[in-house]
C-alpha cells in the first residue's frame, strides 16, 4: 500500500488517528487546534474529507458529522476517511459566521501563510490537508434565518461533480458557479472533486436535513465502495435547479410565510404576505416566477428588499438525463 500523511504524520493501514491543525493562539498564547479525525482502511481506496463549520454558526453540518463519529461510519472497509467537524473554531466558540477578524473564511481561499486570521485557517487547510484527499463534502446552512431546503450545490456542466451529486441524492441538485475565494473555486482548481450541501438554517438543528445528510454520506461510501450500508434503492429522483433568483420584501413589516421549501409555485401564485404590526394593512407577496423553492426566510421582521424566497427553476427530466451532462 501507499504510505499516506497528513498533517505532518504518517497514518498507516488500518491506522485510527485523532490529531489537530495548529492554525493560531489566543491572546493568552493558549494554541487554537482544529481537531481532524483520520481513519484509514487496511485496503487502498479513495480518500473522502467530511468537513463543516466553514462557518461557526453553521450547526446542521458538525452535527451531520458528529453522528457520522458517533456510529462509528467514518471507519472504512476500504481507503480513507477525514473527518473535520468544526473548521471555524473560533467562531464555534462565538456562535458567530464569521473569524474573530470579522472576515468570511470562504471567501479566504488559497489563504497565505502570514496574512489575515482567515487567511491563515485558509492556508493551513490547503496546504496540509487538501493535497491529501480526492473527494470533499463541504456541509452548510442557509446565513442568518434564511433556511435552505436539503440540497448540493455543483456545476451542471461538470459530468464528474453531477454524477457525485445524484449519488448522494439529495431533494434537490442547484446549478452553482465557482465563487470566487471560495474552498469550492480552490479545490477545483488542485483538480479535487467537492459536493457542497446546503440544509437548514445557522443556530440550529433541523432532524430532516441532518437525516438528509447522513443518507447522502451513506450513498457516496457504498458508491466508491468505503462502507456497505443497506439501503433501500426506492427513493426520489433530485430535481435539479438550473437556476434561481431571489423574491425580495415589497415592504418593510411583519412577514408570513404561506409557501414551503421545496414546494413548486406558479408565476403570480400568492407566497407570502408582508403587514404592519397594526393591523391596518397587509401586502401580499406573488411569486416573481415558475419554480420550486428552494429557501425561504423564517425571520418574522423583514425590510424592504430583503431576500425572503429563493425559487428556483427546474432542469426538464429529459434533459438531465441527456449526455450533455
Amino acid at each position: 500500500m501507499a504510505r499516506f500523511y497528513i498533517l505532518g504524520k504518517e497514518i498507516l493501514p488500518g491506522q485510527s488517528v485523532e490529531l489537530s491543525m495548529d492554525v493560531a493562539k489566543l491572546h493568552t498564547h493558549t494554541p487554537v487546534q482544529v481537531p481532524v479525525f483520520v481513519e484509514r482502511s487496511l485496503k487502498d481506496g479513495p480518500i473522502v474529507l467530511l468537513m463543516a463549520g466553514m462557518h461557526g454558526d453553521e450547526i446542521n453540518g458538525m452535527e451531520i458529522i458528529r453522528r457520522v463519529i458517533r456510529k462509528k461510519w467514518n471507519k472504512p472497509i476500504a481507503g480513507t476517511i477525514i473527518c473535520l467537524p468544526v473548521f471555524n473554531i473560533f467562531g464555534y466558540l462565538n456562535l458567530k459566521r464569521e473569524l474573530p477578524d470579522g472576515r468570511d473564511l470562504n471567501r479566504s481561499f488559497p489563504g497565505s501563510k502570514n496574512g489575515s486570521l482567515a487567511s491563515q485557517f485558509a492556508y493551513q487547510f490547503m496546504s496540509q490537508i487538501a493535497p491529501n484527499v480526492d473527494i470533499v463534502i463541504d456541509f452548510h446552512t442557509g446565513s442568518a434565518q434564511r433556511s435552505n431546503i436539503a440540497q448540493v450545490r455543483c456545476l451542471l456542466s461538470d459530468p464528474v461533480s453531477m454524477e457525485l451529486a445524484k449519488v448522494f441524492s439529495p431533494p434537490f441538485i442547484v446549478h452553482s458557479g465557482y465563487i470566487s475565494k471560495s474552498v469550492r473555486e480552490a479545490l477545483n482548481k488542485m483538480g479535487k472533486k467537492i459536493l457542497l450541501f446546503e440544509g437548514g438554517k445557522t443556530n440550529s438543528i433541523d432532524e430532516t436535513i441532518v437525516e438528509e445528510g447522513l443518507l447522502g454520506i451513506q450513498r457516496i461510501l457504498n458508491h466508491f465502495k468505503m462502507k456497505s450500508f443497506n439501503l433501500e434503492q426506492d427513493h426520489t429522483e433530485p430535481i435539479v435547479i438550473k437556476s434561481s433568483k431571489w423574491l425580495r420584501a415589497p415592504l418593510s413589516g411583519v412577514f408570513h410565510a404561506v409557501a414551503k421549501n421545496g414546494q413548486f409555485v406558479e408565476r403570480g401564485e400568492v407566497i407570502g404576505f408582508v403587514s404592519d404590526p397594526y393591523g391596518s394593512s397587509e401586502r401580499k407577496v406573488k411569486s416573481n416566477s415558475k419554480g420550486y423553492i428552494i429557501c425561504t426566510n423564517e425571520a418574522p421582521l423583514v425590510n424592504k428588499g430583503d431576500a425572503i424566497f429563493h425559487i428556483g427553476s427546474a432542469l426538464a427530466a429529459e434533459k438531465i438525463k441527456g449526455s450533455d451532462l
